[in-house]
């Protein structure tokens, strides 16, 4: 049966220079790099190396890098950290209604149990940030406004720039998870303001168990982990060298490749819209102004968990929306902010592309697809054009 990842936005695959690069750091180059001998120097060296990959790929200065374990981390190293550096003369905090679990539950618990004023800006039908009610949020009291740079549902991208250039104009400091725009879009931190900003490696062909925190140069934050002196006195602990290093060197191919992968990655991500659209039967394209890799589509007459399980029989791999809340009963609260109804939103399907996506893939998702769908609508299904298979035994959609 072929296999075809279109879940890119849970995570992808460790690409073989990634590899190639950590493998040295399990074995021969195992020195703890906060040790005073040459074997540690040496591998302290490496880390400096990864940092400044990760800082290029950022636009951002080496001692503004902070390694982490992943995206939820860097999210609360951030949030937590300069909320606490700010004490209490802010007491209110600003994100938006369709964050990623790692900023939303954490803002709702800030709220909770240590106090804070959270106000959640409402989004768009489109998905777009509603930037009045930014404007209205805005005042002295606000600490910090968390706003995500690319959602990791829909694939709507923010204007960071302008809400970082809002909310600096009442004080407040400026946080954006970038763990699905870092290696997606052109990122370039001397030019956009913001004062925290998060990636993860998993999602850019890195390894799992990376992650860093930007921390701009002049802005304070606290640690949540205390221990040792590690990463400038900022994330005590001893040094995941393997994943940095990992994370480093994804970060290097990311922007070596951007201007090559972006434009064919949207090629084949529009091809599949344009395949999706032209089924005939109802189906709404969710989001505007998306990242290139990223399609969200409601098929309201379907269950959205349904089609993933017949489209997972036949080798390919998506999903509903948000991998963390994979198995819950709730339909996906990013797509309730933008007003889909509750069948609009519980029939979602997230297709999203890498760059090892290729055409053959997507020829075969668009044979499926027609297949499943009639399969979940009760009607007898068409013999579809399967790619790889000879009969349609084959298929667990029609067994």
């Amino acid at each position: 049966m072929r296999t075809v990842d279109l879940d890119s936005n849970a995570s992808t695959r460790v690409a073989p220079e990634v590899l190639e690069a950590m493998a040295p750091y399990w074995e021969l180059l195992y020195a703890n790099p906060a040790s005073h001998h040459g074997p540690a120097r040496s591998v302290a060296s490496d880390i400096d190396r990864a940092r400044g990959q990760v800082a290029d790929l950022l636009g951002a200065g080496l001692d503004e890098i902070v390694f982490t374990s992943g995206g939820s981390e860097s999210n609360s190293l951030a949030i937590r950290g300069a909320l606490e550096a700010l004490g209490a003369e802010r007491d209110t905090l600003v994100t938006t209604a369709v964050e990623h679990s790692a900023v939303r539950v954490l803002c709702r618990h800030l709220a909770a149990r240590h106090g804070y004023r959270l106000i959640e800006l409402p989004v768009h039908g489109d998905g777009s940030l509603d930037l009045a009610a930014l404007d209205a949020a805005l005042s002295p009291r606000v600490a910090l406004v968390s706003a995500m740079w690319a959602n990791n549902e829909t694939g709507v991208v923010f204007p960071v720039a302008e809400i970082a250039a809002r909310a600096h104009q009442v004080g407040a400091l400026v946080h954006t998870d970038a763990v699905q725009a870092a290696g997606k879009l052109t990122i370039d931190l001397a030019r956009v303001p913001v004062d925290l900003l998060s990636i993860s490696g998993h999602k850019l062909h890195g390894p799992k168990g990376s992650g860093a925190l930007f921390v701009r140069q002049g802005v304070e934050i606290v640690p949540q982990i205390l221990g040792g002196k590690q990463e400038g006195g900022r994330r005590a602990g001893t040094h995941n060298v393997p994943a940095i290093v990992g994370l480093g060197e994804a970060a290097a191919l990311a922007r070596a490749r951007l201007a090559t992968d972006v434009p064919r990655i949207r090629e084949l991500r529009d091809r599949l819209e344009a395949g999706l659209l032209a089924l005939g039967a109802p189906v709404r394209i969710n989001g505007r102004h998306r990242l290139p890799n990223t399609l969200n589509a409601s098929f309201p007459d379907v269950e959205g968990e349904a089609l993933v399980a017949l489209l997972d029989d036949n080798g390919i791999a998506a999903s509903t929306g948000a991998a963390c809340s994979a198995g819950g009963t709730e339909p996906s609260h990013v797509l309730r902010a933008m007003g889909l109804s509750f069948a609009e939103a519980r029939g979602a399907l997230r297709l999203s592309l890498s760059r090892e996506t290729t055409a053959a893939d997507i020829a075969y998702t668009l044979d499926i697809l027609p297949a499943a769908l009639e399969h979940l609508r009760g009607a007898p299904a068409a013999e579809p054009r399967v790619l790889g298979h000879p009969t349609t035994e084959a298929l667990g959609i029609f067994v």
